[in-house]
Formats: structure tokens, C-alpha cells, sequence
């Protein structure tokens, strides 16, 4: 240690305990005495996406409500579950609200300020969940159910004969 104590003596000039100034974590070094090298955390920045479509899902189940990009990467996302419903709790409106003001949350936080919402489901939670974004500041530009409906697709079961 007190071969440290001199290297930093002659980097600085001076003492550093008698200048007040702790020694530096480079120069400081382990058990051994050698220095160890100081890691640099990253700070990652979150890009900032103005415009962004919002999917809600809404099941007799559940209610799931995920942000993405114009090209598809989703932003944020959330469900009923996930925002502490439990049971019958999460098919209804009021879960599907709450849920919905937490991705807005999310959303407005990485600077998002047009949505775009597309509906699917015939779940409670669809009118809610729309008025939750829009209370939480998110300007919905379209308003589009994508429900698919089958045009008389896939052939039905035997008939039951009791």
C-alpha cells in the first residue's frame, strides 16, 4: 500500500490524504497490490419514437396492451395480470383502464406523443382502455378493430344427437 501511496505522490505532487482527496480507485489497487482497472458503466439511451401503434387486446380473460413502432419493435406492453388482477379481475374494464394508463406511462416516457390503436377481441375492456390512453395524454391519430372474423371458414363439429 505504500507503494501506491508514493505513485500517487509523484502523479499528483502532493499528499493526497493531507489535501483532503481520497486515492483514486485506478491507483488504489487489490489484495495484492496491483491496480485494478476501473469499469465504466454504459448508459444506455432509450431512442425516442414520437409515433407508435398501440395493440389491444382484449380477451374474456384477460386484457393485453403493447406499444411498438411504426415497423413492428415492440416499446412497452403490459396485461391485467401483470398490473396485480387476479382471477375474474382481469377481463374487466376497469383492469383494462389501469393497464392501459400504464403503457401510456411507458410510452410518453420515451417521448411518444400520436398513437395509432388497433382493437382485437371482444373482451370488456376495449372503450376503457381507449379512454385511458387518451386521458393520459396520447393523441390517437385512428381507431381500427382488427377483430378477424372468419368468412364461413373452417367446417363445424358433428352435429350432437342427444
Amino acid at each position: 500500500m505504500a507503494d501506491v501511496k508514493e505513485k500517487v505522490e509523484e502523479k499528483v505532487g502532493a499528499k493526497p490524504e493531507a489535501a483532503g482527496a481520497p486515492i483514486p480507485d485506478a491507483l488504489a489497487g487489490g489484495p495484492d497490490g496491483a491496480a485494478r482497472p476501473v469499469r465504466q458503466q454504459r448508459v444506455r439511451a432509450g431512442r425516442v419514437v414520437p409515433f407508435g401503434i398501440v395493440h389491444i387486446r382484449a380477451t374474456f380473460n384477460n386484457t393485453i396492451i403493447s406499444v411498438s413502432d411504426s415497423k413492428g419493435g415492440v416499446i412497452a406492453w403490459s396485461t391485467s395480470g401483470r398490473a396485480g388482477f387476479k382471477g375474474s379481475r382481469k377481463s374487466t374494464a376497469f383492469a383494462a383502464s389501469v393497464v392501459a394508463q400504464e403503457v401510456a406511462r411507458q410510452a410518453v416516457a420515451r417521448g411518444m406523443q400520436e398513437v395509432e390503436v388497433r382493437v382485437q377481441g371482444p373482451g370488456a375492456g376495449r372503450e376503457s382502455a381507449i379512454r385511458a390512453l387518451q386521458s393520459a395524454g396520447l393523441n390517437l391519430t385512428m381507431i381500427k378493430d382488427v377483430t378477424p372474423m372468419p368468412h364461413n371458414g373452417c367446417r363445424p363439429r358433428k352435429r350432437r344427437r342427444v
